[in-house]
C-alpha cells in the first residue's frame, strides 16, 4: 500500500529585510524597505512587517513607499548575500528529504513522506526544520504540511505574521491542512486564493458568480471551462477540489534567466541602450 503523501512549504519571513535586521540589530522593530531609493524610479523588493504595517509592499515605487511611511529605513538590496543564506537553507532542508524544491530564493517544497519513521509525524518534522532555521541563521520563517504542493503553500501563507494597523501579530508559525479536511480549510477562503486566478481570470469568475472556492467546488467543469478556457478551467476545478497530483522536483530546471534595472533616467539614444544592453546580456550570461 503506496504511504500518503505529505508535502511541507516553507517560506521565510520577510526574507530580504530579516536578514538586513538581522546583521543590524539596530533595525529592529523599524520598518525597513529593501529596495531603490525614493528619490529615484526604484521599487520595493521587501519590506518588513513593521513597513508592511503602513501598506508597504514589494513591487510598489520607492516614493510611494516613502509617502505612506516617512520614516522607514531604505536599504540598498544586497542580493549575493542573500543568496549565501539561501544557500544556508538549502543545506538545512536537505538534512531532513533529499526531496526538495526550491522555488525561488526564500522558499520550497519538501516532500518528507519518507522521513515520517526516522523524524516523526509531518508537524514535528516541519517545527523542528523551522527550529533549524531560526537556530542556525536567527531568521524565521513559516511552514505549511498538506498532501499536497497547492495546499502547503496556502497552509505556509495561513501560518505566517499579519501586519495590522495596530502592530504585528505572530502567526500559527506552522500550520496543517489535514487529510480528509482539505474541504473545510480550502473551501471559505476566496477564488483569488487559487493559482493561476489574476485579475483577468477573476472578473471572468466573478461574472459568472464565482467569489469563494466553495461557489467554484460547486460548477460542473464545462461550465467552468467555458468561462475561462478549457486548460485554465479544468486546472482550476481541480485546485478547487483540493486536487494537486505534481510531485516535488528535485532538480527543477528554470523556465527563465532574467536581469533587469530600473535607470534613474530616461535612455533615449541608441547608443545609451546598446551599452546597457550589453551589460544586461553579460550579467543574464
Amino acid at each position: 500500500m503506496e504511504t500518503p503523501r505529505v508535502i511541507l512549504h516553507l517560506d521565510m519571513d520577510a526574507f530580504f529585510a530579516a536578514v538586513e535586521q538581522r546583521d543590524r540589530p539596530d533595525l529592529k522593530g523599524l520598518p525597513v524597505i529593501v529596495g531603490g531609493s525614493p528619490s529615484s524610479r526604484g521599487v520595493v523588493c521587501a519590506a518588513s512587517y513593521e513597513a508592511r504595517r503602513f501598506g508597504i509592499r514589494s513591487a510598489i515605487s520607492s516614493a510611494v513607499a516613502r509617502k505612506l511611511c516617512p520614516d522607514a529605513v531604505f536599504i540598498a538590496p544586497d542580493i549575493s548575500h542573500y543568496v549565501e543564506f539561501s544557500q544556508k537553507l538549502h543545506t538545512i532542508f536537505e538534512s531532513f528529504t533529499p526531496l526538495v524544491e526550491q522555488i525561488s530564493i526564500d522558499e520550497a517544497f519538501l516532500d518528507v513522506t519518507g522521513a515520517s519513521l526516522l523524524m516523526g509525524d509531518a508537524v514535528s518534522i516541519a517545527w523542528a526544520l523551522r527550529e533549524r532555521v531560526v537556530s542556525e541563521t536567527q531568521l524565521t520563517c513559516s511552514v505549511g504540511v498538506a498532501p499536497n504542493k497547492f495546499l502547503a503553500k496556502l497552509a505556509s501563507e495561513h501560518a505566517k505574521p499579519r501586519a495590522r494597523a495596530g502592530g504585528v501579530q505572530r502567526g500559527y508559525q506552522v500550520f496543517e491542512v489535514k487529510r480528509g479536511h482539505e474541504s473545510e480549510f480550502l473551501l471559505p477562503l476566496p477564488v483569488q486564493s487559487l493559482w493561476g486566478v489574476g485579475p483577468a481570470t477573476l472578473a471572468k469568475l466573478e461574472a459568472i458568480g464565482v467569489r469563494l472556492v466553495a461557489d467554484l467546488a460547486e460548477l460542473d467543469v464545462d461550465i467552468v471551462c467555458a468561462a475561462v478556457g478549457d486548460v485554465n478551467g479544468r486546472h482550476l476545478h481541480a485546485l478547487a477540489q483540493g486536487i494537486d497530483e505534481r510531485s516535488v522536483e528535485p532538480e527543477r530546471i528554470a523556465k527563465s534567466i532574467g536581469h533587469e534595472e530600473t535607470f534613474s533616467s530616461d535612455l533615449t539614444t541608441h547608443e545609451e541602450l546598446r551599452v546597457q544592453l550589453v551589460r544586461l546580456c553579460d550579467a543574464v550570461a
